[in-house]
């Protein structure tokens, strides 16, 4: 049984002919501003599982289906970042919330990279995860890949092949094999709407860099990953975080693109710790914590 037993109230919303979805939980004894969550291309607002529990003992948990994602309509390939971060505004306003904590992750991340962007106001703190604007170039055929099965199959290898882009081959990785199974099952399950979202959301980031660092985001920005991250590497996350001129950045160990599959309770603790302005240091999960406000980025 869930920690918080709460009932979900989910909310339809519409913005430039989309129509999206958000999923609010409220917290028995919230203790900061609602938590947003953004997952990667085929992550639904229903997948947050220990990660949306964990963070309810701390806040509200407000989980979107934008435009691309879940429930909502498919976005075109064409379209960037800037449907989807709207969205978001409209979906705040629509249930009266002023500020939010803002998690972004994979895909997600050039969304809440773009809201911090336009609607800084609307954002108290941001940690962003795996962040991408595009996908790294070493990773780029094994993704081209996952889109042919999904586009023309055999069906039944569009999940192996997507789980292997995704994940690390490390032997140490927390919970590999578990979150192995949880990712055959849900690529598995795909449906032929899941399937569009994910070609057309893969293509977006196939197509162009999805994130203008031209501008800096003015909000308090935790960049984060694994330590075994090979679809979007630690070094360039760690590069990302230097366009933010107020950010930090924090390695997890046992872990690659997806820390919050294999390790939830430790970024539970992570974010609950940078939303609530509480010190980082000697996290044990951590192989690396750098505050960069202090650290001249490499020429």
């Amino acid at each position: 049984m869930p920690r918080n037993a709460a009932t979900p109230q989910e909310y339809k919303h519409r913005l430039a002919g989309y129509t999206y979805w958000s999923r609010r939980t409220y917290s028995d004894s919230p203790r900061m501003a609602p938590v947003v969550l953004v997952g990667g291309a085929l992550h639904r607002k229903e997948d947050w599982g220990r990660v949306e529990q964990g963070l309810l003992d701390h806040a509200d948990v407000i989980c979107p289906d934008l435009p691309g994602w879940g429930r909502a309509d498919l976005l075109p390939p064409y379209l960037g970042p800037d449907i989807p971060a709207e969205a978001l505004v409209r979906l705040l306003d629509d249930l009266r919330i002023e500020r939010v904590n803002l998690f972004a992750g994979s895909y997600g991340s050039s969304v809440g990279y773009r809201l911090a962007q336009t609607h800084p106001e609307r954002i108290g703190r941001m940690v962003l995860a795996g962040t991408m604007g595009g996908i790294p170039f070493a990773s780029r055929p094994m993704m081209r890949a996952a889109v042919a099965l999904a586009e023309r199959g055999p069906r039944e290898r569009f999940g192996p092949a997507a789980v292997d882009a995704l994940m690390s081959p490390h032997p140490d990785i927390a919970s590999k094999a578990v979150v192995r199974r949880i990712l055959a099952m849900r690529f598995g399950a795909a449906d032929d709407a899941d399937l569009a979202k994910f070609i057309a959301n893969t293509n977006r980031l196939l197509s162009r860099d999805l994130m203008d660092t031209s501008v800096p985001p003015a909000v308090p920005t935790l960049f984060t990953t694994g330590e075994h991250d090979t679809l979007t590497p630690p070094e360039l996350c760690r590069e990302l975080a230097f366009t933010c001129p107020e950010s930090w950045y924090v390695e997890l160990a046992r872990a690659d693109h997806l820390i919050h599959l294999e390790r939830p309770a430790q970024l539970v603790d992570l974010m609950t710790r940078f939303f609530a302005c509480e010190p980082l240091e000697d996290l044990a999960y951590a192989t690396c914590v750098e505050d960069l406000r202090r650290v001249p980025a490499a020429v």
